[in-house]
């Protein structure tokens, strides 16, 4: 069989067949199939890892989700994220109408139907976010949430032709160009390193003849690094956070605190405006974002008054009170987690699911405080050096 799409690869008297899919394309399901059932391999690898497979097999995933363990674990933004980074691909899916992933779906029917080995190829995706989140500093980490958020409101549609052209090496060339322009810090932790754990788990599949059901963009890396050895533990590892970070949130509160009570040593009417204003700057800008993520009234009070208090102390955020909060009084049931899936395509679904409305009340909760933060920071510097 010859096909663009398709890579073979001999080595040490193994052959490994790569199909490079496009993620939500019918074609590619059915060339997944047709691939499969013709070579007749010993082991099957998908580019999934268990978290993926689990939510792809099993339909009532969403329905055992604890939206109060996602916010005291702190996996809230996320979660958040990677719902808005799959209803791009879920929209085009549902324009062909077909289920995204669904060519890792035929890879793992197509195993089982030959009775070979399943291997679940990919790093944990836990893993991957965490290793992009502390590849990024304040300014890659805003770009990266504002190009996610962009995602959730664009309406952009692709045609079946351009949707196949991403499987050749050119315009898969062209994107990662892209990618690394934009975002070049962000290309080893996602592309990089998935390429050499993807490599070596292919590597390590039992058998002689190995299909591997790749998204396009991994197929060149794959078949450059399948010829080297990785060490999987290593790409497994979370990088230990940066003092810089920690330091600089608590070097901000505690010097907010010691101008606050000088002034107030010095000229009590000047210490009282300063209060008065971080007060007002952190509690109004973090109840608008939980306002504009139309969160309950309670839980908009309660960003307003703790937004302050957290901002002076970098182990708590407003967001979790205010979610904490939104989530008892508007708990998802069982008809969100079951409509998360569908709310996901478009604007109106993400604000009206309560599951979806939760995570941008923690998001926007905490944004707001961020910014209020550093306005009403700077205003009781202005006014320091104003009274004092």
């Amino acid at each position: 069989m010859v096909n663009e799409n398709i890579t073979r690869i001999h080595l040490d008297d193994k052959e490994y067949i790569l199909i490079g899919t496009a993620h939500v394309s019918k074609q590619s399901a059915e060339q997944v199939k047709e691939v499969i059932e013709e070579e007749q391999p010993d082991s099957v690898c998908v580019e999934l890892d268990e978290q993926r497979y689990q939510s792809i097999t099993n339909k009532n995933k969403w329905k055992e989700m604890d939206i109060f363990q996602i916010i005291r674990d702190k996996k809230a933004t996320l979660l958040l994220m990677n719902l808005a980074i799959s209803s791009f691909q879920r929209r085009v899916a549902k324009q062909f109408g077909i289920s995204p992933g669904q060519e890792m779906i035929q890879g793992i029917e197509s195993a089982e139907k030959i009775d070979a080995e399943l291997v679940l190829a990919d790093r944990n995706i836990q893993i991957t976010f965490n290793r992009i989140w502390r590849n990024l500093g304040w300014k890659g980490k805003a770009l990266l949430l504002t190009q996610v958020i962009a995602g959730i409101f664009s309406k952009e549609t692709i045609s079946e032709e351009e949707l196949e052209k991403m499987k050749s090496r050119d315009m898969i060339d062209s994107m990662l160009e892209d990618f690394t322009e934009n975002f070049p810090r962000l290309k080893e932790p996602l592309i990089d390193e998935r390429d050499q754990y993807l490599a070596q788990k292919i590597k390590d599949a039992p058998g002689n003849k190995v299909v591997a059901v790749l998204g396009a963009a991994h197929v060149p890396g794959i078949t450059k690094e399948i010829r080297q050895e990785h060490d999987l533990e290593q790409l497994t590892k979370i990088p230990p956070k940066s003092n810089i970070p920690k330091i600089i949130g608590w070097s901000i509160p505690i010097i907010i605190l010691g101008i606050i009570v000088y002034t107030f040593l010095a000229n009590p009417s000047a210490g009282w405006q300063q209060t008065l204003s971080w007060v007002l700057w952190n509690g109004s800008l973090s109840a608008v974002g939980t306002a504009l993520a139309f969160g309950h009234p309670l839980a908009i009070l309660t960003a307003f008054i703790a937004a302050p208090l957290t901002s002076l102390n970098p182990l708590l955020a407003a967001g979790w009170f205010a979610g904490f909060v939104q989530a008892y009084f508007r708990r998802p049931n069982v008809n969100d987690f079951e409509n998360l899936s569908e709310d996901v395509f478009s604007i109106k679904g993400f604000w009206n699911n309560k599951v979806t409305r939760v995570l941008l009340v923690v998001v926007l909760a905490n944004l707001g405080s961020s910014l209020g933060t550093i306005i009403g920071g700077a205003d009781v510097i202005r006014l320091f050096f104003q009274n004092v």
